[in-house]
C-alpha cells in the first residue's frame, strides 16, 4: 500500500515525548485559515517555488513536457500552475532548491525503512514514532498498515489529529495506539465552520469517544490572534475538556507565523499574513483562565 507523505522529521522533541520521529501525512479534511503547513492541505502532490533561489540555468524547462515550464521574452522563468502535472520532474533537475516537489508517494516498507533507523533513540528516549499531518485520517488504510508495522517493531506510537472523522476510522487505529494528541481549535460551532470550513460537533463528540477508550491522550488548542484568543473561547474549550476527564494535560499552541513563506511558495492567498502571535503576557493571562478548570494541567507551546 502507498501513501502521500510531505515529510519525514527525525528527532522531533514537540510531537509526544521522548525523542521521536513525525511523519507527515498530505491532505487534510479541514481548511483552516491559519494553516501554517498549507502544503498539507491538498493530497496531491504540489510543486513550491522559490524565485530567491533561482539561478536561471533553465534545466527545469527542459525537463518539463507538459509546458507549464516556460522562459518569457525577457529571459524570465514562467510557471503556469494550472498546466502543471506535478510530475516533479521540474524539481529533480533543480539543482539550486527553488524548485521543491510536496507530496510524495510512499509505501509503509520505505516509511519504516527511514524510521528504524533510530530505533536506538526511542527506546533510549522514551520516544517513539507519531503520524501527523495535514491530517492522519485523510488517508486512514495507510495510517493503520503504518501503525501495525510500527507495533510489531515494538515501537511506541502517536497521532496528532483533528478528529474530523468518522469514529469508525479512529476505533480501528486505538488499539495500535500509545498516545492520542487532538486539537479542539474553537468552541463555539459557527465560528469553527467559519474559520476552519466544518462544523465540530463530530470534533466534540470523538473527543469523548478517546477519553472513555482508556487511551492516554491530551489536547491542544492553537491560539490564533482575532480567531480564538479570548478568555471566553479559551475558558469554553478548557472546562469542556475538564468534562472529558483523564487528559494528561491541555496545551496551548501560539500561532506559527513560518508557514508565511510556504504560501508564496505554493502561490495561495494568506489570511493572517504579517500576524505575529500572542505575546507573552497575553499567553499568560490564557493559560490562567484555562487552568481555573479543576484538575487540569495547562501548558503553553
Amino acid at each position: 500500500m502507498k501513501g502521500i507523505i510531505t515529510e519525514i522529521e527525525r528527532f522531533a522533541l514537540k510531537d509526544g515525548p521522548g525523542i521521536r520521529t513525525t511523519v507527515f501525512f498530505k491532505g487534510c479534511n479541514m481548511a483552516c485559515k491559519w494553516c501554517h503547513n498549507p502544503e498539507t492541505l491538498s493530497v496531491r502532490p504540489q510543486l513550491m517555488i522559490y524565485p530567491d533561489k533561482c539561478i536561471g540555468c533553465g534545466a527545469c524547462v527542459e525537463a518539463c513536457r507538459a509546458g507549464a515550464r516556460t522562459l518569457g521574452k525577457n529571459g524570465a522563468l514562467q510557471y503556469d500552475r494550472t498546466a502543471c502535472k506535478h510530475c516533479g520532474a521540474c524539481a529533480a533537475n533543480c539543482f539550486s532548491g527553488a524548485l521543491v516537489m510536496s507530496g510524495k508517494e510512499m509505501t509503509v516498507e520505505e516509511v519504516m525503512e527511514e524510521i528504524l533507523q533510530d530505533r536506538a533513540y526511542y527506546r533510549n528516549s522514551g520516544g517513539g514514532v507519531t503520524l501527523s499531518g495535514g491530517e492522519v485520517s485523510t488517508q486512514p488504510e495507510f495510517a493503520l498498515e503504518l501503525l501495525q508495522a510500527l507495533k510489531k517493531e515494538g515501537i511506541s506510537t502517536a497521532i496528532e489529529t483533528n478528529l474530523h472523522a468518522p469514529w469508525s476510522v479512529y476505533e480501528r487505529m486505538l488499539p495500535f495506539l500509545d498516545l492520542v494528541m487532538f486539537d479542539i481549535k474553537i468552541f463555539d460551532e459557527e465560528a469553527h465552520r467559519r474559520w476552519t470550513g466544518v462544523s465540530n460537533r463530530q470534533i466534540l463528540e470523538n473527543a469523548k469517544k478517546v477519553a472513555a477508550s482508556g487511551k492516554p491522550y491530551l489536547v491542544r488548542t492553537p491560539v490564533i490572534p482575532g480567531v480564538n484568543d479570548t478568555e471566553e473561547e479559551i475558558g469554553s474549550i478548557a472546562n469542556y475538556v475538564g468534562t472529558l476527564g483523564g487528559a494528561q494535560y491541555y496545551e496551548l499552541l501560539l500561532f506559527n507565523p513560518l508557514g508565511e513563506s510556504k504560501y508564496d511558495a505554493l502561490q495561495m492567498d494568506n489570511t493572517f499574513a504579517g500576524t505575529r502571535p500572542t505575546g507573552e503576557e497575553g499567553a499568560a493571562r490564557l493559560k490562567w483562565v484555562a487552568a481555573q478548570t479543576p484538575g487540569l494541567s495547562v501548558r503553553v507551546g
